[in-house]
């Protein structure tokens, strides 16, 4: 087939063209003709679906690179507008939000008091998009968790009978990278289409294992004393036991997230270096819808995950459950807003560390291993897109913490709020996150508290175990 043809259906001279007739020669001992340049045509209408193709793969990844060299990024005339939460948040983390209102989806933005850095998006991040989903903006731990489940039991079990709630804490999940149960547990989302894209079929199995486990990083499970100020949290005032668990879709989420995040710099190399971890995939195209459908895929295997954590636990203590609580972070979500001119749109809202808030939305807001935490019930402020913040947030880095404290302050620190540490990293200490009041009072206005969670019994990963979060 001569070059001239080939450029008739969209592939252009040159490498593209070389590689094009490089598939037509092998192919027509195998396959009609037609049917390959059908395949071709597909191809050079939209290569960013094929650059995993063992066949197509090659000439899609150049058919992106020449489109990419006679593109250039132009950002919005006037960055999107954004709002941000809180004081003295890190300028690194503040500077990754005005970059994303330099793209040319963006809508407008806001940032959490809890902020700081993050990959593309800030930690605390929120962006609302127009047809547009960037992975990173959703974060690696993709859809992670808040539950709580307000037990059956006095009180006074977390001092006087301790020993059976931590029994029942380390028998029934599992903490680390790796971690996974042999005698796999069930739940229906193992029965869901893990189909929906590659990434998701060939890591069915390895979910199903550690379905029901906790990982590393920030993520925990732990006993406290909650406090409920506010009969809107759903019980009377009072004190209760509760349980608190905090994760997300596992090593699964994370593949998910890294695939298409590749994916959508390889569309996007026009980006400045700057900008590379905001490249998006556009919701009309198969790249993007895929990465939809496996995002969603995630967010109900972390349900999932917190569902058989706190179930096990209260079957394991012979109790009955008397309140549920959870929301997720970490995650995309198509939603109605005003634009900045005035109108209204469906937008496509990421909240990267970042709780949703509308209007007498519940959700839970943690502090650290040694402080409280809040229930909350969400305004609605439309210049913050619906969302608070999603805990205490990190006020230095993981390698800062561990060179700055050391486990006697850690362990001094918790003796004084009646914390008993089963396991964790020192990267985690509380010392390491900001004052969780100070966050709380720098977003009255987007969220009322309803009840207060002290932690008395907690576990993370061990030390030495890589972050997840």
């Amino acid at each position: 087939m001569k070059t001239r043809d080939l450029a008739k259906i969209g592939i252009p001279a040159g490498r593209c063209a070389d590689t094009a007739k490089q598939i037509l020669q092998h192919a027509k001992a195998r396959r009609s003709m037609p049917a390959v340049l059908t395949d071709l045509r597909r191809v050079a209408q939209s290569p960013g679906e094929f650059l995993q193709d063992t066949v197509y793969g090659q000439l899609a990844r150049q058919l992106v690179d020449h489109a990419a060299a006679g593109r250039t990024f132009v950002p919005r005339m006037a960055s999107a507008p954004f709002r941000i939460w809180g004081e003295n948040l890190e300028d690194t983390a503040v500077q990754q939000l005005k970059n994303a209102c330099k793209l040319p989806i963006a809508v407008s933005g806001a940032l959490m008091p809890d902020a700081h850095v993050g990959y593309g998006l800030p930690i605390g991040g929120v962006l609302a998009t127009m047809n547009a989903v960037i992975p990173y903006a959703v974060g690696v731990d993709i859809a992670c968790r808040m539950k709580m489940t307000v037990l059956d039991l006095p009180v006074s079990t977390l001092a006087d009978d301790q020993d059976r709630l931590r029994k029942a804490l380390e028998r029934e999940t599992r903490f680390g990278m790796g971690a996974a149960f042999k005698s796999r547990r069930q739940h229906d989302v193992m029965d869901a289409d893990w189909r929906v894209t590659k990434v998701t079929a060939d890591l069915k199995d390895r979910a199903w294992a550690q379905l029901g486990t906790s990982g590393s990083g920030n993520h925990f499970v732990e006993f406290g004393q909650l406090t409920v100020l506010d009969e809107a949290a759903g019980l009377p005032r009072g004190e209760y036991l509760a349980l608190l668990s905090h994760s997300g879709s596992r090593g699964t989420g994370a593949q998910v997230a890294q695939h298409y995040s590749r994916l959508a710099r390889e569309l996007h190399r026009e980006l400045p270096q700057e900008l590379s971890h905001l490249a998006w995939l556009d919701l009309g195209s198969e790249a993007g819808e895929e990465y939809w459908s496996a995002m969603e895929l995630m967010g109900r295997y972390a349900a999932a995950n917190h569902a058989l954590i706190h179930t096990y636990i209260a079957r394991a203590l012979g109790v009955e459950v008397l309140l549920d609580i959870e929301n997720h972070h970490n995650f995309a979500w198509r939603e109605r807003h005003r634009l900045p001119d005035g109108s209204e749109a469906d937008v496509i809202v990421h909240r990267k560390g970042a709780t949703p808030a509308g209007v007498g939305v519940l959700g839970i807001i943690p502090g650290s291993m040694g402080t409280p935490g809040y229930v909350v019930r969400g305004k609605g402020v439309a210049e913050s897109l619906n969302s608070a913040s999603h805990g205490a947030g990190r006020r230095m880095s993981r390698t800062q913490a561990k060179q700055t404290f050391t486990w006697d302050a850690a362990r001094r620190f918790l003796r004084e709020r009646d914390v008993t540490l089963l396991s964790a990293g020192l990267d985690e200490v509380p010392m390491a996150y900001k004052d969780i009041e100070e966050v709380m009072a720098a977003q009255d206005d987007l969220v009322g508290k309803l009840a207060r969670f002290e932690p008395r019994l907690v576990k993370m990963a061990p030390s030495g175990e890589p972050p997840e979060d």
